[in-house]
């Protein structure tokens, strides 16, 4: 009974296509209050070396852009030409911040988009740092989103050392808001 409960886990859908539809959303709001908060700093703030693994908080959320456009080609079957998981340099912020908004509005289009079966599809990719990977598609999205997150919490924190009070971009916050 164990083996079949298993079995049947594997099987059922990880994500909907209502799920996705919200994560993309959640996602690209999160990223634009982040952006946003950001580019409120006072000069030269963004840019300024600060004890991180990306830094400063533009490189890291440059980190998160170059990691959202490596699974976007996955998702879409094509080649990328990254090869490391953050770049040596990060173009200025507003540049950034266009292309993050241009990539998350692709996110949000690609969610609404999708075929639910798709979502269960397994995508075979090369990872940046070696190694072949596999994931399902709603697997991939669920990582963007997860990953961002991750670094978004990154650049919190890198407010305090401002100091100033970094925005607040949790889940909740959005489904208050705008859901």
């Amino acid at each position: 009974m164990g083996e079949a409960r298993q079995g049947k886990r594997r099987q059922a859908r990880l994500i909907t296509k209502e799920t996705a539809s919200l994560l993309a959303r959640y996602n690209a709001w999160a990223n634009r209050v982040m952006f946003d908060a950001v580019a409120a700093l006072p000069a030269g703030e963004a840019e300024k070396p600060r004890t991180s693994l990306f830094r400063n908080m533009v490189h890291t959320l440059n980190h998160n852009y170059v990691i959202d456009r490596i699974f976007q080609a996955h998702l879409q079957g094509k080649p990328h030409d990254y090869t490391a998981r953050k770049t040596p340099d990060h173009p200025p912020l507003a540049e950034l911040a266009r292309a993050q908004e241009e990539l998350d509005a692709w996110y949000v289009r690609w969610a609404d988009a999708v075929a639910a079966p798709a979502l269960d599809e397994t995508v075979h990719f090369e990872f940046v740092g070696g190694g072949k990977g596999a994931m399902t598609r709603g697997q991939m999205l669920l990582h963007v989103v997860n990953h961002t997150s991750y670094h978004r919490g990154f650049v919190a924190d890198l407010f305090f050392q401002v100091p100033a009070r970094p925005p607040i971009t949790d889940l909740t916050v959005y489904l208050r808001d705008h859901a």
